[in-house]
């Protein structure tokens, strides 16, 4: 494979736009075996989540895409978000670029929002030499973006290791920051209009439950499928225009450049109003169309993936959601899966909008309660029911 198809290799992955392709082997491609795997998570994710600090965990699982992205000046890149922590996949030339990101991000995590961010790049030849793999397929949220789904059991294995304290990046120094621009927290959290916004994540149990688990993925995406537009929990038209000044700090925080903080923060308030006020009046500004815009935040929005298992935040009624539990628990029983369910209020939205005049930005989706953090904690055996807190 020649330099430029290796750099290039995710954008000559065949796309998808039905999301039942996730459990479709012809749709994934091994990736290239001298790329890497660029991973973080947040060390004590939990006592955060029970602070009710569910946006900054958020913020800062996020901010690891927006740093590398931004650090490797593209785009295209194939990366999964999963709340409290995200993976990026890039050719291995560009691993110590990598590294110095991760590295920036984990000290602003640190000083910025007091979180203790675990980084690591991991080779895929590791990984393969490990007997796991990592495959990838592009799934067509919108017409403009598509999001990255992994199967292979590899970025579980990375994972894994990272939290052994394999392959960890010795820290930046004092006063590195990442580029953070285009990272967005403005949106207030996403009330549901259904029921209840549920986060799911349901893995493979037993090696051999491959086929079993691929109907019951079907199934889930199913039910979820019989509500309007697949339980989206973010309308149609976008999020309603309401911000807070707690969440626009935060990203002036992140993204003010030479510390001008104030200036950043001013800009971003100017630019909400600009947008309620287009949208109001039906009115564009050259290239910008702030109905169409919002629209396109809900389109390009990653409310269900599938990374090594099926992630979903869906917006859905009682009865659907019940079905769907008895799917998880009858499977759970039989060895097929385990799961996670947390069931919540309101979803958040985490974006990144490398420019508002492009319309491939790309949305992040959570629970506002605790999400997938709280739903990976079922899997993994933690107690966080007696930690809760309101979301801040």
């Amino acid at each position: 494979m020649s330099d430029f198809r290796r750099d290039n290799f995710f954008s000559t992955v065949p796309s998808f736009s039905q999301f039942e392709g996730v459990t479709d082997v012809d749709n994934y491609q091994p990736i290239p075996e001298d790329w890497v795997l660029a991973l973080a998570d947040i060390v004590g994710s939990t006592q955060a989540i029970g602070g009710g600090r569910y946006k900054d965990v958020n913020m800062a699982g996020a901010s690891v895409i927006s740093a590398v992205l931004n650090a490797v000046g593209k785009h295209d890149y194939p990366f999964v978000f999963g709340g409290d922590g995200a993976f990026i996949a890039l050719p291995g030339a560009l691993a110590n670029t990598a590294r110095e990101a991760l590295a920036a991000a984990q000290l602003w995590a640190h000083e910025e929002l007091g979180l203790t961010l675990r980084v690591a790049v991991v080779p895929l030849a590791d990984i393969r030499r490990a007997g796991r793999d990592v495959q990838v397929a592009r799934y067509a949220a919108s017409p403009f973006v598509t999001y990255a789904m992994f199967s292979g059991g590899g970025t579980s294995w990375a994972e894994a290791q990272m939290k052994a304290g394999h392959y960890a990046i010795p820290a930046a120094p004092a006063g590195t920051r990442p580029n953070l621009a285009g990272l967005s927290c403005r949106w207030n959290p996403i009330e549901s209009q259904h029921g209840e916004i549920a986060s799911i994540i349901a893995v493979a149990g037993e090696a051999d439950s491959g086929p079993e688990f691929q109907a019951l993925v079907t199934a889930i995406v199913g039910i979820a499928g019989e509500q309007n537009r697949d339980s989206h929990p973010v309308p149609v038209d976008g999020p309603k225009l309401r911000f807070s000044m707690r969440s626009i700090n935060r990203e002036a925080r992140a993204t003010a450049i030479n510390g001008e903080i104030f200036r950043q923060k001013l800009a971003i308030i100017g630019q909400l109003a600009l947008v309620v006020l287009l949208r109001t009046l039906r009115l564009t500004i050259g290239r910008f169309d702030a109905r169409r815009y919002t629209q396109d935040v809900s389109a390009n929005s990653d409310f269900r993936k599938f990374d090594d298992g099926l992630k979903m935040t869906i917006d859905i009624d009682a009865e659907r959601l019940a079905r769907i539990e008895a799917l998880l628990r009858d499977a759970q029983a039989k060895g097929i899966a385990r799961y996670g369910l947390h069931r919540q209020q309101s979803a958040l939205m985490t974006c990144f909008v490398p420019t508002p005049l492009s319309r491939d930005h790309l949305h992040f989706i959570d629970g506002a309660g605790g999400g997938y953090a709280v739903a990976a904690s079922q899997i993994t055996g933690k107690n966080t029911a007696a930690l809760l807190a309101p979301v801040s």
